[in-house]
């Protein structure tokens, strides 16, 4: 009896090699491509809710209608002109490298089920415990989904190193620009909402140095647990980094817990103005990166770096008897032992596949690429009697907003005329470009880690959203 998935060798070839034309047309197109999609619920219903079919249809037909009505209704992350959230710009070798992952659907949990997945992990672990200083024989880490999970299991590790089994007491300090999944971590651990302080940023966005130092203070007074602050190292919201040698003098004073996370800001550490910004990260207990960003890996692959790994393996390791044969000597991790989960799909094969490809001097050009891309794009708007910068380019963000001078316009109007621009920029398809919101007012962002992203590309998007508002403020004289 056929077994009931195969297919023939020449159907598999067949079907894989139309794919991969698929894929590399996609690489070989993508600036002629649109990067936005939109869809409602009613429409995206009206083409993919039925019933799950009993009988089977050709792989082809299957593929043919995936690619007709799911890949476009997918925005473009890799595209030159996705400006907003965090890009997502991959590579083709790691693109590649995640089929052979999954082609051969490696286990990359345990020594004994793969041995080279796992040794690929220190392998790549210990490349970036040496670009951020953290020390390669006494300290390890972790490939996870991404910054979330990252996150979640630093604070973890955290809580039991610094609290022990009683945390009812303990206090976690992080700032206003911080990561929302710091948030989510925090409360998935049990902490209570007056538990946690929320310390405001000063007006270039970085943690109120003295707010933090006085909340401290008043917490060991009140007779609470100061354990952990979360420091920023390049917040979504602005690229800011906070001061990281100044947290760490607190922390070594206090016996705090220092998490860094750098799931956006920490691949800069590869340029020398990075590297400057970015100056006392190696001080950190534990540090969040997220190669899926800037480092320029499909998803997902977050990492967590840790400055002892007997820190995680004491944290999570569990002995159950069902994996008492796989439990190998020290020196073999098991990298479930290390994390949450168990099951673990082999990450490390991409970001292992594309550093030995490219070279980390490639890298190194895009990351530097981009920050000076982001400084041209600065100067650009303060020669324009028409854009506000808001907040100047720090990593590669730039935030700043359509405030003509001579027209005096209210807060209120130059909220609305700004997140109408990002309304008919998106709208248009040509480009996505979203708002945020800083200081009370609505600005518009880009985020420029996209190595494809040109200085055209942004000059071109920068006309339009002046055609924009030009017709915006036409209609409200009406």
């Amino acid at each position: 009896m056929k077994a009931p998935f195969d297919l023939t060798k020449e159907e598999m070839k067949a079907y894989g090699y139309k794919i991969i034309d698929i894929i590399a047309e996609h690489y070989d197109t993508i600036e002629s491509q649109k990067p936005v999609t939109s869809g409602t619920r009613a429409q995206m219903d009206s083409l993919f809710l039925q019933e799950a079919p009993n009988s089977p249809m050709p792989a082809n037909e299957v593929l043919d209608f995936v690619m007709q009505n799911v890949i476009p209704h997918s925005n473009l992350t890799t595209h030159p002109k996705s400006f907003s959230f965090v890009p997502g710009p991959s590579n083709y070798i790691s693109t590649l490298a995640d089929t052979l992952a999954t082609g051969f659907n490696i286990f990359s949990g345990g020594w004994i089920v793969s041995p080279a997945a796992a040794e690929l992990e220190i392998v790549t672990m210990n490349w970036l415990l040496k670009m951020f200083d953290f020390p390669v024989q006494k300290g390890g880490g972790i490939f996870t989904s991404g910054g979330s999970m990252a996150n979640l299991t630093a604070l973890v590790t955290a809580r039991r190193i610094k609290c022990g089994d009683d945390f009812s007491k303990a206090i976690i300090y992080l700032s206003d620009q911080a990561h929302s999944s710091n948030i989510k971590a925090i409360r998935v651990l049990g902490f209570k909402k007056e538990q946690i302080r929320i310390i405001p940023t000063d007006l270039e966005f970085k943690i109120s140095f003295n707010k933090l130092k006085n909340a401290i203070a008043k917490d060991r007074l009140e007779g609470n647990q100061p354990f952990c602050i979360i420091a920023s190292a390049g917040t979504t919201n602005t690229g800011t980094v906070d001061p990281l040698d100044e947290i760490a003098d607190i922390c070594e004073k206090e016996n705090l817990w220092m998490h860094v996370d750098g799931a956006y800001g920490g691949a800069a550490i590869l340029s020398k103005k990075g590297s400057r910004v970015l100056r006392g990260i190696e001080r950190a207990d534990s540090l969040t990166v997220d190669p899926h960003k800037w480092f320029y890996q499909p998803y997902e692959i977050g990492c967590l770096l840790v400055k002892d790994s007997s820190w995680l393996s004491n944290t999570f390791s569990e002995k159950p008897e069902y994996l008492r044969d796989i439990e190998g000597n020290e020196s073999e991790i098991n990298f479930y032992d290390y994390g949450i989960q168990l099951t673990r799909r082999f990450r490390a094969l991409k970001f292992y596949m594309s550093i030995k490809t490219y070279g980390l001097d490639t890298f190194k050009k895009a990351v530097t690429y981009s920050i000076d891309l982001a400084e041209q794009t600065e100067d650009l708007l303060r020669k324009s009697k028409n854009w506000e910068i808001v907040s100047p380019a720090t990593l590669a963000i730039i935030n700043y907003r359509y405030n003509p001078i001579g027209l005096n316009l209210s807060e209120t109007e130059l909220d609305k005329l700004n997140q109408e621009i990002s309304a008919r920029v998106t709208k248009s398809k040509e480009a996505l470009l979203v708002t945020t919101v800083l200081q009370n007012q609505v600005v518009l962002r880009m985020c420029l880690i996209n190595p494809r992203t040109t200085f055209e590309h942004i000059k071109e998007t920068f006309t339009q959203s002046e055609t924009f508002a030009t017709e915006i403020l036409a209609e409200w004289k009406k």
